[in-house]
């Protein structure tokens, strides 16, 4: 719950949504001043066009027109050079997630080529626990994986890639309590939220965490104290998916580029939960992509550098979180 009710509650009605875009002139949602609380009522990634009886056809019969984003939000007195301090109070699901991942011709994902059919999974949220295949619960750190406000370029700029004013960051660890800086380049700033995650592993690897539409309040607050480049975050975590130091199951790859070594480390963890954990391949990835934690565990020994994976045992039927 909010540790306070929020000042102004800004619905997903279609006036308070954009598709797909940053771009500095749109007209302001609502105006609002600084330290100000406000809820953002957020659709999921895939603009609700999935529900729970959504299949893998149905993903390669829509298309994705871009994040919906509730906002923008102008903050009175935000100026080019200030930064915005949003601070994140609550987060709340609304009992639904859909993960889903592209076959080979999209060219999505960390491994689109490993995977000629795409794959999707409904997830149950209820309360903290998503439950997946087998028995398995995946904990539930909601977080936005989107939060920016407007670039200083005019037009229109792609929500898909993340930018130095936020954007899609997808870091897991912006949950509730936690803050993060941005600098602002447009006048207001022009604030804007969406893409939830009701959890996600680091590396988000298909392509999506447990996207869900979910309700997002935060205190926006202009620093003019404050001189950044890029953005900045102070959280609590979780760094586990139980909050606490917990046993792993972990899978490495070494090559001489990261994206390789990354692409390595996957493909061994997929191996894993097929061979020994009794998963399907396709879905090892979506579990890999909500639940599975990706480190960089060494940049300096060149020319080979080291990816490593981390799995959870605790997410499995029987073995338990530490206590």
């Amino acid at each position: 719950m909010a540790t306070e009710p929020p000042d102004y509650r800004l619905s997903d009605d279609d006036e308070n949504v954009n598709l797909g875009v940053w771009n500095k002139d749109f007209e302001p949602a609502l105006s609002v001043e600084s330290g100000a609380v406000v809820e953002f009522e957020c659709r999921d990634a895939a603009n609700g066009k999935f529900d729970t009886q959504s299949t893998p056809e149905d993903l390669m019969a829509t298309s994705f027109e871009g994040h919906p984003l509730t906002g923008p939000v102008r903050i009175e007195g935000a100026e080019p050079g200030d930064v915005l301090e949003v601070e994140l109070l609550d987060l709340r699901h609304k009992g639904f997630g859909v993960s889903y991942f592209y076959p080979e011709s999209a060219g999505k994902g960390l491994l689109p080529a490993d995977f000629d059919d795409p794959g999707l999974y409904i997830w149950d949220l209820d309360g903290d626990v998503g439950h997946f295949v087998n028995g398995i619960e995946v904990p539930l750190h909601p977080f936005p994986g989107i939060v920016g406000v407007a670039p200083a370029e005019s037009g229109d700029h792609s929500t898909t890639p993340p930018r130095r004013a936020g954007g899609n960051l997808d870091i897991k660890h912006l949950t509730a309590g936690s803050t993060l800086y941005l600098p602002v380049e447009a006048a207001g700033a022009m604030v804007s939220i969406g893409d939830c995650h009701a959890a996600q592993g680091d590396g988000e690897v298909c392509v999506t965490g447990i996207e869900a539409p979910m309700d997002v309040t935060a205190r926006l607050s202009v620093r003019s104290d404050m001189d950044i480049d890029q953005p900045r975050f102070e959280t609590t975590g979780p760094f586990s998916p139980t909050g606490a130091d917990e046993p792993m199951y972990g899978t490495t790859g070494v090559a001489d580029d990261l994206m390789d070594a990354t692409k390595l480390a996957v493909r061994q963890m997929i191996d894993h939960l097929h061979e020994e954990r009794g998963l399907a391949r396709s879905e090892a990835y979506l579990l890999c992509s909500a639940a599975v934690d990706l480190k960089l565990n060494q940049v300096v020994n060149q020319p080979n550098w080291t990816v490593s994976a981390y799995l959870p045992e605790s997410l499995f039927p029987g073995e338990g979180a530490p206590e």
